[in-house]
């Protein structure tokens, strides 16, 4: 069998051409992005490093139950000097009740009342922005009432990644494993949003972090004036501010199964896909290369699956087609199988071209609901 066709200007040679093309795109993309989290290696902090006081930020409203299952192991961390400060922002339930009691209990735990007002605007940058204020210490690590640390360790493995120039600490926070194929499709997106932000900052071209694991200093907050760029929408506390805070060596990465923070998964569609417009109300701030990084991957990869299936029906392209075709899907599943496997996500792997392929048919049209709804509550 001849593998190799004759290259002519028809239908099919154009069509080829234009699929090496996108299998290009997808080859480097793997290579020199993914790639850098694939083969990523964390190194263990010194022995000896100071362990430098903390304080930890939780932004809370109406989160009595969350509080009550998640504060505790907060509170009780194997850590030896850090205080806790949860904002009780204009909540309306038991919340200020058991906030209180746990004061009592847990005397490194602080408490900032934000009163009920309906000129303050949605989201959390104001009582974030007033727990660092209200802070003692010079290091932060944030996360919600909705998150548990994995260990006694969170904390620990956190700010042992601070240096002298390392004033940024990006973790991760997966969502907890339940039934059902829309908590496997929530798990997976934020398993890949990991990858992008935790390989794009490898590549010097940080975009995010997450709110449920970001630790940063006060230095590097007051260097950009918080939020006040873009206090005007409700999102942006972790990736807007990341975008401006994080310059090429004054971050770094905790991918630690210890540092993980947990939070439940949105129980149905219609609150997944609100909590998804609220993630995408900032992308119109992203800079344009940042922009073209993150949508050229999935268009390239749409714009390969669709170029591929007309060949498969010329005769002359099939057999190099699906060699080539064959060959950057298993290139890219080892390369990416691993990333996953580096945030503890192996169950995924088996399976990643079919979601690779549906996620990245899923998020345009997500995103086009996103632009409709225009969902901004916090």
């Amino acid at each position: 069998m001849n593998i190799l066709p004759q290259f002519r200007l028809d239908v099919f040679t154009i069509i080829f051409c234009v699929f090496a093309l996108f299998v290009l795109v997808q080859f480097i993309y793997a290579t020199f992005i993914h790639g850098k989290f694939a083969f990523y290696k964390e190194r263990e902090p010194e022995i000896n490093q100071p362990l430098v006081p903390v304080s930890i930020i939780i932004a809370a409203r109406n989160e009595s139950d969350n509080l009550y299952d998640n504060l505790p192991s907060i509170l009780s961390q194997d850590y030896p000097e850090y205080e806790v400060i949860v904002v009780n922002n204009q909540s309306i339930d038991d919340s200020g009740w058991l906030l209180t009691a746990f004061s009592r209990q847990f005397p490194n735990l602080r408490v900032v009342e934000l009163g009920r007002n309906k000129h303050l605007r949605p989201g959390k940058k104001l009582p974030i922005t007033l727990a660092i204020k209200a802070a003692k210490y010079e290091h932060f690590l944030l996360t919600d009432a909705d998150c548990k640390p994995t260990s006694n360790q969170w904390i620990r493995q956190m700010v042992t990644r601070f240096n002298s120039s390392k004033q940024i600490v990006i973790g991760y926070g997966p969502y907890q494993k339940s039934k059902g194929f829309l908590n496997r499709l929530i798990r997976f997106d934020t398993a890949w949003i990991g990858v992008s932000y935790f390989s794009m900052a490898l590549a010097k071209l940080p975009y995010m972090g997450v709110g449920r694991n970001l630790a940063y200093t006060k230095s590097v907050f007051n260097s950009v004036n918080g939020f006040k760029s873009h206090y005007a929408l409700p999102s942006g506390d972790d990736d807007l501010f990341i975008q401006e805070a994080a310059k090429k060596s004054n971050y770094t990465i905790n991918i630690n199964p210890d540092s993980f923070c947990y939070s439940p998964a949105a129980p149905t569609w219609s609150r997944w896909v609100r909590q998804k417009t609220r993630h995408y109300s900032t992308s119109s701030r992203y800079k344009v290369i940042k922009k073209s990084l993150l949508g050229i991957y999935p268009m390239s990869l749409i714009l390969m699956w669709f170029s591929f299936v007309p060949l498969l029906f010329s005769g002359e392209f099939r057999a190099l087609s699906a060699i080539v075709f064959a060959v950057v899907i298993l290139y890219k599943w080892w390369i990416q199988g691993r990333c996953l496997s580096q945030l503890k996500e192996k169950g995924f792997v088996r399976y990643f071209p079919f979601w690779d392929l549906f996620y990245a048919l899923l998020m345009p049209i997500l995103y086009y609901i996103s632009e409709r709804q225009k969902y901004y509550r916090w």
